[in-house]
């Protein structure tokens, strides 16, 4: 099987909101998107003290894309204008497809203000096409035992696959777009090839540790983009290591993106503007908390 080779490797550039440690690999300078993957924000990892303020994302608005949170460590508390709620613990994820328009806040929830502990979250905003940015919100909460762990060839690592098919393995979440998205657990020394089917774009971002794509050596914190010249990725765990690993089809569409709102036109852009202030977001009624 011939492997892709390594196009560029991005650091991850420190950007800290409030007092929770923020670094980004894209958008950057260097790196608009991988297209359709848009952005990618990781949050920690730090511990937080007993009564504290938690995390700082209070109510806001999204339209046109979906949001994909991973919560590494600690927990988080969704609800949103759709009527969602929950609270999703170390090891689960959450998918919003905000669609047409969602208000929603990802906050930290009682318990973990009252108590303190690790956190780390990583949220990553996957791009839907011009057919797709109007569809019907939704969303799907998936705790850390919902999520298949595939272990990798030889006991070399383990695999949690969200969504896509892995080994004759489905994730739990289906992709409005094909999506494939997992998070990788290697071992050192392990030595794996994963699938990166031609033409798709990979996500390949290192979370912790260090590994070598292609023999490239790559550390963490760096955002990985490869050339489309091979049905698989090799890596190599030069020490105990955690991946983000995706592949999906590049949508080829203008991107417009302001603040929240991710469109093909401004004129779009300016209608989810008219459209938030005017409460069409609002969904099945206004936002109500989440406890624990």
């Amino acid at each position: 099987m011939t492997l892709r080779s390594v196009a560029q490797a991005y650091f991850a550039q420190r950007d800290d909101i409030a007092d929770l440690t923020t670094r980004r690999p894209v958008p950057s300078a260097d790196l608009a998107q991988v297209d359709p993957f848009l952005f990618l924000n990781h949050h920690g990892p730090q511990t937080y003290p007993p009564g504290n303020n938690g995390l700082p994302f209070g109510p806001h608005p999204h339209r046109g894309f979906e949001t994909v949170t991973f919560i590494l460590t600690g927990n988080l508390a969704h609800h949103d204008t759709g009527g969602h709620q929950s609270v999703i613990e170390a090891g689960g994820v959450q998918w919003m497809t905000a669609g047409s328009g969602l208000i929603h806040a990802e906050v930290s929830p009682p318990s973990f203000k009252r108590q303190g502990g690790s956190l780390e979250i990583l949220q990553l905003w996957v791009n839907l096409p011009a057919r797709l940015k109007m569809t019907q919100p939704a969303y799907t909460g998936v705790q850390a035992d919902e999520i298949p762990a595939i272990t990798l060839a030889e006991g070399s690592g383990t695999l949690r696959l969200v969504s896509g098919a892995y080994e004759g393995v489905t994730g739990p979440i289906r992709s409005l777009t094909d999506v494939f998205m997992s998070t990788v657990h290697l071992a050192s020394g392990a030595n794996v090839k994963l699938p990166a089917p031609p033409v798709r774009s990979v996500f390949l971002y290192v979370v912790s540790g260090t590994i070598a794509v292609a023999g490239i050596p790559v550390d963490q914190w760096h955002l990985v983009t490869l050339n489309d010249d091979g049905a698989a990725v090799g890596i190599e765990a030069m020490s105990e290591a955690t991946l983000l690993f995706g592949h999906a089809d590049p949508i080829r569409e203008p991107v417009i993106a302001h603040g929240p709102f991710v469109m093909n036109t401004r004129e779009e852009i300016s209608e989810a503007v008219r459209d938030y202030q005017a409460g069409r977001f609002n969904g099945t009624g206004p936002l109500v908390g989440v406890g624990g």
